[in-house]
């Protein structure tokens, strides 16, 4: 199930990325985002509730990402603003995916679609935000370090 996860995170960032850029339909971003992946291999549920849910909640997204950002929101690169806004998402309705995995996943999407170096801007602000919205799970895995 963890690969068809990956792989729906992959595919929302996408969408996501293109939803920014273009201000498209989002049904239509994702039914072509998944023509053109082998849905077998995509968690299309998972994808169709993060890109959705990013979508709608995009202002509270933005309001929770803020306070952790050196920049505004417009001066993000939009690639690293769709991970983060999908790992916001995720750290905040998400609880029975571990932090850690969310802000793992964020990384490696960063590292494969982001700027040089981008991931280590993603990891920083989505560690602060996990700090913050699971602080009680945040706390607990750094003191059985």
């Amino acid at each position: 199930m963890s690969r068809t996860r990956s792989q729906a995170r992959r595919c929302a960032v996408q969408a996501l990325y293109q939803w920014q850029l273009t201000g498209e339909d989002v049904a239509e971003i994702a039914t072509q985002i998944l023509e053109e992946k082998d849905a077998k291999k995509v968690d299309t549920s998972y994808f169709r509730g993060l890109l959705s849910g990013v979508v709608k909640q995009v202002d509270v997204m933005d309001a929770l990402l803020a306070p952790t950002l050196d920049r505004s929101i417009g001066s993000l690169d939009p690639v690293e603003l769709a991970i983060m806004r999908m790992g916001a998402y995720e750290l905040k309705y998400h609880l029975e995916v571990p932090y850690r995995v969310v802000i793992n996943e964020s990384v490696e999407l960063a590292k494969t679609f982001g700027a040089d170096q981008g991931h280590k801007y993603v990891n920083g602000v989505l560690d602060k935000l996990a700090a913050s919205l699971r602080s009680g799970e945040f706390k607990l895995k750094r003191h059985s370090k």
